[in-house]
């Protein structure tokens, strides 16, 4: 054996061991993209399902509230108009707005938020959105349950319904003692409880997981292919 071929075997050893890493890492890959997949259907089938029961009661909601979220609920309570957070970097139709949460506290002394839909913003920065007054004393509300957890992202700003101005930024987990759970409105006892872009539904479909799972494979493959072709053409 030349010197040429021992120096050679110890780097196609090498190049090989990269090839080897390389179609690990892409099956690793696939196999990732595939339970998302996976996941997200599931996700999907479960949130088709609870939308499409009939609503219950409140407190018909016991033990592990993940059981119920999405699920339509009816309460009775009265909103506290004080204690209204407008979340921004919300969009509608693309145009600019805010979600807009209320507290809402229940016969049975319940105290969580509301997301009453979406309002578009005002005309300049300064310029509160209008927001729907709320009827005063006992409501009867419908709504999706939803957890905590999954409140919807943004920067909370705490704005008055007077439209005074803004107030100092809060989190509505953390700063005030509320249930560990809010709900979507849908609708009310009063008609003005009805929002006019109610808080929207994630996308229900199984996006591209399965498709590049495919593709993590595809490449996979080709690295196994250019491998081959490296070490015929030597």
């Amino acid at each position: 054996m030349s010197s040429q071929q021992k120096v050679k075997e110890p780097w196609a050893l090498f190049k090989s061991l990269i090839a080897l890493l390389l179609i690990i890492l892409c099956l690793w890959g696939s196999q990732w993209q595939y339970h998302r997949g996976v996941d997200r259907h599931a996700r999907n089938a479960v949130i088709e399902k609870r939308i499409a029961q009939l609503p219950i009661e409140l407190t018909a909601v016991k033990g592990n509230l993940a059981d119920y979220e999405w699920q339509t609920v009816e309460v009775v309570g009265s909103f506290n108009p004080d204690k209204q957070i407008l979340l921004r970097n919300r969009y509608h139709d693309g145009k600019y707005g805010y979600e807009v949460l209320t507290l809402f506290t229940s016969a049975d002394n319940k105290t969580f938020w509301v997301d009453r839909g979406w309002v578009q913003a005002g005309a300049t920065a300064t310029t509160p959105p209008v927001v729907t007054a709320l009827p005063k004393g006992e409501v009867s509300i419908s709504g999706r349950l939803r957890l905590d957890s999954s409140l919807p992202r943004g920067s909370f700003f705490a704005l008055p319904g007077k439209g005074e101005g803004l107030v100092s930024e809060l989190n509505a987990q953390s700063q005030l003692d509320t249930e560990k759970f809010y709900i979507d409105l849908l609708s009310g006892s009063d008609k003005s409880l009805t929002p006019e872009v109610t808080a929207q539904l994630p996308e229900l479909s199984d996006g591209p997981h399965m498709a590049y799972a495919l593709q993590w494979i595809f490449f996979g493959g080709l690295v196994f292919y250019g491998r081959i072709l490296i070490r015929r053409s030597r």
